[in-house]
């Protein structure tokens, strides 16, 4: 299977965010960024990002995407099956106690998801982590509702824009049946996910203080989306690694 197209938009994004064994997260990042990134690339999955959760020391955080539910299953058959994991599978596998924790998503909007990148741009194994700060944000809605989705979408989005932190991705819950029932996803959701970057804390917390102050944002648009969701957004506080992509 030949490499992602960079100019094809990547359609399906999994979220997996991977809980560890106490002290093994630099053992599994070692082990990840050496041996299971080009080698999933090869078989068309784009691997986007590697995160260091900074609210807990023993948790992983990743995304990779693919351009349709088919390529989906084509690529995670032809690596799953394939020597590569074979090779290295007990030594991942042995660093974590939970890797079901998979949010299955498109892009919010068109144009609101991530392409996949030319492999030059990648660091080399052994590159230092990037001095950035990663902010993934996950609203939960009720299933089958629309409204809070919207929200984000029509809401949300264009003020990041406006207060300065432009969105680097937004996604929502891809509802399409998991196509590689293998490793599990999480099922009746109905997610938004939207991730920005800055260059240190500092900034994203400078920016949330200018979103919350904005009028529109402070009257109706958070309003709204708290009305709607099920439980508190979960903030995720991520470190890229020194290979991610998204830094």
């Amino acid at each position: 299977m030949p490499p992602t197209d960079p100019a094809r938009p990547l359609a399906v994004i999994e979220l997996r965010q991977y809980t560890l064994r106490p002290g093994r997260r630099d053992d599994l990042i070692e082990l990840f960024d050496r041996e299971l990134v080009e080698t999933q690339e090869e078989q068309g999955i784009a691997v986007l990002g590697q995160f260091c959760d900074l609210d807990d020391p023993d948790r992983f955080v990743w995304l990779r995407a693919f351009p349709d539910m088919a390529a989906r299953h084509d690529a995670l058959t032809a690596f799953y099956g394939g020597p590569v994991w074979a090779r290295h599978r007990d030594r991942a596998n042995a660093t974590m106690t939970d890797s079901d924790d998979v949010l299955l998503l498109r892009p919010l909007t068109d144009g609101s998801g991530f392409h996949a990148a030319p492999s030059v741009r990648r660091p080399r194994p052994g590159a230092p982590a990037p001095a950035r700060f990663v902010s993934a944000i996950v609203w939960s809605f009720p299933p089958g509702r629309p409204d809070g989705i919207a929200l984000v979408r029509d809401g949300l989005l264009p003020l990041l824009r406006s207060t300065g932190a432009a969105p680097i991705a937004a996604y929502a819950t891809e509802s399409a049946p998991n196509t590689f029932p293998r490793l599990p996803v999480r099922t009746g959701e109905n997610a938004a996910v939207v991730l920005t970057s800055h260059p240190d804390e500092e900034s994203h917390r400078r920016h949330l203080t200018a979103l919350r102050a904005h009028p529109v944002a402070r009257e109706e648009v958070l309003p709204g989306i708290e009305r709607e969701q099920t439980s508190a957004p979960r903030a995720l506080r991520l470190a890229p690694t020194g290979r991610s992509l998204i830094s």
